[in-house]
């Protein structure tokens, strides 16, 4: 009977080390699948941060080109509005020198005009009817 309750606990022990073994391979089995996991959570989560980063990136590139475009449009229009205040000036300059010359061939004009009326004056001996308000 000794014999029989040795053997009845080395079958219990065996059983026990069995289960033992059957629950350390059953968590590591569950590590592995736990850590296989987060290895997909970890690369899907890559996978979407990059997906994030690179349709921003193109979002800032095609801003970046509108606006640029905007700019050059802008500096574009720029010059062609001081082109045309230029030669507003220029036109504006243009007709001051032709009414400067139009005065000063008036005046040349009118110069004549009085030395003329004058040496008639003097040859016929007449005094203009018109005199200076202070003499008149």
């Amino acid at each position: 009977m000794v014999l029989k309750c040795y053997v009845y606990n080395c079958q219990n022990f065996t059983d026990v080390a069995l289960a033992k073994l059957e629950d350390e391979k059953r968590l590591s089995f569950v590590k592995a699948w736990e850590e296989s996991e987060k290895s997909k959570v970890e690369n899907k989560a890559q996978k979407k941060l990059s997906e994030v980063t690179a349709w921003e990136n193109s979002k800032k590139a095609s801003f970046e080109s509108k606006l640029k475009k905007i700019e050059e449009e802008l500096e574009r229009k720029k010059a062609e509005y001081a082109e045309k205040m230029k030669n507003k000036v220029a036109l504006v300059h243009k007709m001051a020198e032709e009414k400067r010359a139009m005065v000063e061939a008036r005046r040349g004009e009118d110069m004549l005009k009085a030395e003329e009326m004058a040496a008639k004056y003097r040859a016929t001996g007449q005094t203009p009817k018109k005199a200076f308000g202070c003499l008149g």
